[in-house]
């Protein structure tokens, strides 16, 4: 069995991707270079291709005990409304190929494929393609411009000193004769070569694939080919194709035209099964029988993507790519309590019995919320070393769990130069139930702090005082009866009732009020002279025991919990 490394050939679209991957390969898979019609009539890719092509081991990987290594080439598409299928390859690639147009550089999706690649994959390659397009005299000199200018754009990013390497994979562009060599792709392989690993591949767990492309061969049943993102297979297993709820047995399989008894994660292969129709199933998963779960809404750790330009907003609606599957989805972020924000980030597992703390945006370093503003009086404030998000889909998702989750701004006119992916992040928890918000939001102790502030109106005796401006006229006192409350001048209270009709309430006072508070409070003698010029400097006024000195003010503070059905008022 030859060792199968994915290699993912992302670029803007008319980079030239399609013709590198023809000129490398050797084998085409039913899925190669642009089976679709409408992509051949254009000239663009609007799929996921893949072909290969098998060189011997190379001695760096000999402890593979294998004799073949074959590249499987995972031809992405470059066309901006096409960044879906993109995610969709990323999660499949051991190695990504950047291809770049050397005539135009860095364009928008050559910048979105990047962030992809950071987000999903190890190690990259980038191409400098169509250099028979360079003028013969300023050829190597542009050459070397355009490699200088790529490494100064990786600098900051994980590639940064991946091997860049030039070529034309199809001199004369596409409609020059077949006879017109490519050039530079033996040294092309030679680097691939070199940047090979052992893949880590694990054939436990259950099996899953991704499918790319379906079809019938007449007296032997319908063929499904994928590569297999996790698990193994083998023949007689019985298969389910999740989406349609159907299971079928293994009848064969192939792996580049190659009969086989078995296969595992990372191959590319191709599944016969009886009595289903291809027409069912173009792209999608097929997976050991009930090992996939349809989701409405799911747990996500989050983070930004640096190149998204604006803020991440709670409510915001995004394109969610889960797995292989993208649908509209609103967005809530949350964080850790305060005192766990610097605790190291937990990307396995999500713990319910721990407060989150809501927020109204995902918390970096750039966003400018009025929050923000206010946060500037009191110094730099903190970011939590992790953040997570609740996702609502607008209709549900089948994914295995864990899997990657990127949030896009897909509805961006594709000419604007910005990029549309917004954040990415790992499924913790995915909730199956329909009714979730009744079933299981209020397990998550999510809550948002709230602070009322209002002010004394005049003391009722040394252990009590009457308050005001902390309610609105309409609010139903009774249910902040009992809670604690903070007095300006420092002493501790509890709200008694409402006085009055306007909103006023009751504070007692367990341990009495200050001296100093009550002299603050207590309304001084009328002044012994009104018309003599010191009545507007007076600091106290004495009407009907209310007092106009310097104010004392009532602070309010509690959690309320986002999804308690109740509504309750939590005080520490």
């Amino acid at each position: 069995m030859p060792l199968n490394f994915n290699v993912g050939v992302l670029g803007h679209i008319d980079s030239g991707k399609t013709s590198l991957a023809r000129a490398l390969s050797t084998t085409a898979s039913t899925a190669a270079f642009d089976k679709n019609p409408q992509s051949r009539e254009r000239g663009i890719t609007l799929d996921l291709g893949f072909s290969s092509f098998a060189v011997p081991v190379p001695q760096h990987l000999g402890a593979s005990g294998c004799h073949t290594l074959q590249f499987t080439l995972v031809d992405c598409p470059g066309h901006a409304s096409l960044i879906r299928t993109i995610i969709g390859g990323a999660q499949i690639i051991d190695l990504m190929m950047l291809v770049i147009d050397v005539t135009k550089g860095m364009q928008t999706q050559s910048a979105e494929c990047l962030v992809i690649g950071e987000i999903a994959c190890q190690k990259m390659v980038v191409v400098l393609n169509k250099t028979d397009l360079l003028a013969e005299g300023k050829r190597q000199a542009t050459i070397e411009k355009m490699t200088k200018k790529m490494q100064r754009t990786l600098e900051n990013t994980k590639f940064c000193g991946s091997p860049i390497i030039s070529v034309a994979a199809k001199p004369g562009g596409p409609e020059a004769p077949e006879t017109c060599a490519a050039q530079g792709i033996s040294e092309l392989i030679e680097l691939l070569k070199s940047q090979t690993y052992l893949p880590t591949r694990d054939p436990s767990g259950p099996f899953l694939m991704a499918v790319d492309h379906c079809f019938s061969i007449k007296g032997q049943g319908t063929v499904m080919t994928g590569t297999i993102l996790s698990g193994s297979v083998s023949l007689g297993d019985n298969v389910e194709i999740p989406a349609l709820k159907v299971t079928r047995k293994v009848k064969t399989m192939q792996m580049f035209h190659k009969p086989v008894s078995s296969a595992m994660q990372g191959d590319r292969l191709g599944l016969c099964v009886t009595q289903f129709d291809p027409k069912l199933l173009e792209r999608g998963l097929v997976c050991t029988p009930e090992s996939l779960s349809t989701i409405h809404a799911a747990v996500i750790s989050v983070k930004k993507i640096p190149y998204f330009r604006g803020s991440l907003h709670t409510k915001a609606k995004f394109h969610i790519t889960v797995g292989h599957e993208t649908v509209m989805g609103k967005v809530m972020f949350f964080g850790p309590s305060p005192d766990n924000f610097d605790k190291e980030p937990q990307e396995n597992c999500f713990d319910f019995e721990k407060e989150y703390l809501y927020q109204e945006e995902y918390l970096c370093s750039d966003s400018k919320s009025s929050e923000d503003k206010e946060n500037k009086q009191m110094g730099e404030r903190q970011i939590p070393k992790q953040q997570w998000a609740l996702l609502e889909f607008e209709k549900p998702v089948t994914c295995p769990k864990p899997c990657l989750v990127i949030g896009s701004k897909l509805d961006t006119d594709i000419h604007a130069n910005t990029c549309r992916l917004a954040f990415h992040g790992l499924l913790m928890e995915g909730l199956e139930d329909k009714n979730y918000t009744e079933t299981f939001l209020p397990k998550l102790k999510m809550y948002k702090l709230k602070h009322k502030e209002g002010q004394v109106e005049r003391i009722s005796d040394d252990y009590s005082v009457i308050g005001r401006s902390l309610f609105k006229k309409e609010t139903n006192i009774h249910i902040f009866v009992g809670l604690k409350v903070k007095l300006s001048t420092g002493e501790d209270g509890i709200i008694e009732g409402s006085f009055g009709q306007s909103g006023k309430f009751k504070i007692r006072i367990p341990n009495g009020l200050h001296p100093s508070t009550k002299q603050l409070l207590t309304p001084s003698s009328k002044k012994k002279s009104k018309g003599k010029g010191d009545s507007t400097a007076s600091v106290a006024r004495e009407d009907d025991g209310k007092v106009d000195s310097e104010p004392v003010l009532i602070s309010l503070c509690f959690k309320r919990y986002v999804f308690d059905p109740q509504k309750k008022m939590i005080q520490s």
